[in-house]
């Protein structure tokens, strides 16, 4: 033995004794000599070398202040390992807390549950987890209540609840994508058909409200079947208290939001997916604010699931901005609108675009698709088309001039002569929103002989409509190029430039371009009726119509109007993609300060 000497064992605080060692207990170095209970904490006091106990002047119970003496310890060899050594204790303590850890995380993976994952893969869909893991950076997810399970431990058991319905049915968490910070929300199909339980609300206004406060965007996959009513361990008489509609409506023009919706989607997971700024559909997706139980509840009938609103409802509807052949495909849409979210100009050179020249028939009076246009503008393969279906005198969507992030709206004359009715202009007026919303310059490429107009056209509430337009074009706080590509009438074409020709902070033409107040043809008719009309023999009569039509030509040609500085500049269409690009350089990413105004879900 190196040393026979008494130690003395002291008190390191006031507190009481829980335990003290025996005399002639011998103890390893580590091995537990007394604890101290101290404001409802035990510490304890260890052995600095193996040795023995030999004298205890204190018992189970007695207070002690911080150096009063417990005992005295004599150094030397260890006996045989002590059983009831501290330490091990607490070790084996961790290690058991630890594989409970790792087993309750096990269950909340795809393995655990292979019936589950076999009928979805029967039906040609992913996991939630599988979804998620597609769309996020490899080991980037900060998971937000996982360990809940449904609350319905009144009809079954708290071990067979927690197998069947991990984390509630809701994937929620933050990652990142491509390196930048996203929230991301999944209802999992596979637990009680994707339906929202108490707990999975909970998970939610706990995630949006971190949504807020960071200001991140968010990707919420919406699968399911909407309220659930089987959840027994809360007091719910109509759960109209729920707040996370309101928490996730209230997010709307504040992040950007991108719903995902496979497989049946209803009730309240389709008004989730209807508050996204984007909703895209997964191939053969269903969904409506009721399912089949509540259409043949409230008596209209009986419909199977796939009736109730498939995507060609919904498209022709402009309910659902994209449709994408997969979830995976729906992920790599979802992640290159982040991508155009973000408003990151990459160093891309600009320059000519001869293909431009001829993108426009020569026959002025001929229609086009927009397309053609907005291919020949953009940076090849960009362009992703918003509504496409719906309201199709204006083709609207987001793409890349020079790497740069823009919000592009065009005339359509493919479709009613790019004469802007109801669903145009309310496709119109979303763009605009969504481009003040995520901070993204626009480009309004104009073609158009104004408002549609008729008694047609007026029983579809067009006054409404068109005026939602403009409402939404004097909101604008981001920057805006217009470029009149042919014809520039009407209120119609002031629309489109955000209410007037001096909104942008560029309107240009292209030298092809004609402008009026309204269609030319029929300014004349109008406007010199009277002149017309004393002319009595017709063919004379035509022949001065024609006359005055094509003075009135070329009073509205575009050099005459620059002329008169009621646009800005006529230039070579191949220059296009530089005007565009030399103005937003110089521009500022927003002109004035925003007021926090929601996107109109229509």
């Amino acid at each position: 033995m190196a040393s026979q000497r008494l130690i003395q064992v002291t008190a390191p605080l006031v507190g009481s004794i829980v335990m003290v060692a025996a005399p002639g207990t011998q103890l390893d170095a580590g091995g537990t000599v007394a604890i101290v209970e101290s404001m409802k904490m035990e510490h304890h006091i260890e052995a600095e070398t193996a040795g023995v106990v030999v004298t205890v002047m204190v018992s189970p119970g007695d207070v002690v202040r911080s150096g009063s003496l417990i005992c005295d310890f004599r150094p030397g060899a260890p006996s045989e390992p002590n059983d009831g050594d501290g330490a091990a204790t607490s070790n084996r303590l961790a290690d058991d807390r630890r594989v409970e850890l790792e087993d309750r995380i096990a269950l909340l993976g795809d393995a655990a549950r292979p019936a589950a994952v076999a009928k979805r893969s029967a039906r040609g869909l992913r996991t939630a987890r599988a979804n998620v893991a597609d769309l996020i950076d490899e080991g980037s997810l900060v998971e937000y209540g996982r360990f809940a399970y449904a609350a319905q431990t009144r009809r079954r058991s708290a071990e067979e609840l927690i197998a069947a319905t991990p984390a509630d049915g809701l994937i929620t968490g933050t990652a990142t994508v491509d390196g930048r910070p996203i929230a991301v929300l999944s209802y999992d199909a596979t637990v009680l058909a994707g339906t929202q339980g108490q707990r999975n609300h909970q998970k939610k206004d706990r995630l949006f409200d971190l949504i807020a406060r960071q200001h991140l965007p968010v990707v919420f996959f919406t699968e399911g079947g909407g309220g659930r009513p089987g959840d027994t361990d809360h007091p719910v008489v109509t759960g109209l208290n729920t707040e996370a509609f309101a928490a996730f409506a209230a997010l709307s023009g504040t992040v950007p939001s991108i719903g995902i919706a496979a497989g049946r989607c209803f009730a309240g997971n389709a008004a989730l997916l209807g508050c996204c700024d984007i909703a895209i559909g997964v191939e053969g997706a269903t969904i409506g604010m009721g399912g089949p139980a509540m259409i043949e509840g409230g008596g209209l009938g009986v419909v199977t699931p796939e009736e109730v609103g498939p995507l060609s409802v919904h498209m022709a509807a402009g309910s659902i901005d994209l449709v994408a052949d997969s979830e995976h495909h729906a992920v790599d849409i979802a992640k290159a609108l982040l991508s155009l979210s973000s408003g990151e100009v990459d160093a891309v050179p600009v320059g000519p675009a001869d293909e431009i020249r001829h993108c426009l028939p020569d026959d002025r009076r001929r229609a086009y698709d927009a397309s053609t246009v907005i291919d020949a503008l953009l940076d090849q393969d960009s362009f992703i088309e918003l509504r496409a279906g719906f309201g199709g005198a204006l083709v609207t969507g987001l793409g890349r001039i020079g790497g740069r992030p823009v919000a592009v709206l065009a005339s359509n004359p493919a479709v009613n002569a790019a004469a802007i009715d109801a669903p145009a202009a309310d496709k119109g007026a979303h763009l605009f929103q969504l481009a003040e919303s995520w901070g993204l310059p626009i480009v309004s490429l104009v073609d158009t002989p104004g408002f549609m107009v008729g008694p047609e056209a007026e029983a579809t509430g067009l006054v409404r409509h068109a005026s939602r337009l403009f409402v939404a074009g004097a909101a604008l706080t981001v920057p805006m190029v217009a470029i009149i590509t042919r014809r520039g009438y009407g209120l119609g074409a002031q629309a489109l430039c955000g209410g007037s020709f001096t909104a942008p902070l560029l309107t240009a033409a292209w030298p092809q371009a004609e402008m009026g107040g309204m269609g030319l043809e029929g300014a004349v008719r109008l406007g010199f009726r009277a002149e017309l009309d004393r002319i009595a023999d017709p063919t004379a009569r035509a022949e001065a119509e024609a006359h005055m039509i094509a003075a009135a030509y070329e009073n509205g040609r575009a050099l005459n109007v620059a002329a008169h500085l009621e646009i800005d500049d006529v230039i070579d269409p191949a220059a296009t993609r530089v005007v565009i690009d030399a103005t937003l350089t110089r521009a500022p990413r927003r002109l004035g300060t925003p007021s926090h105004r929601f996107i109109d879900p229509i």
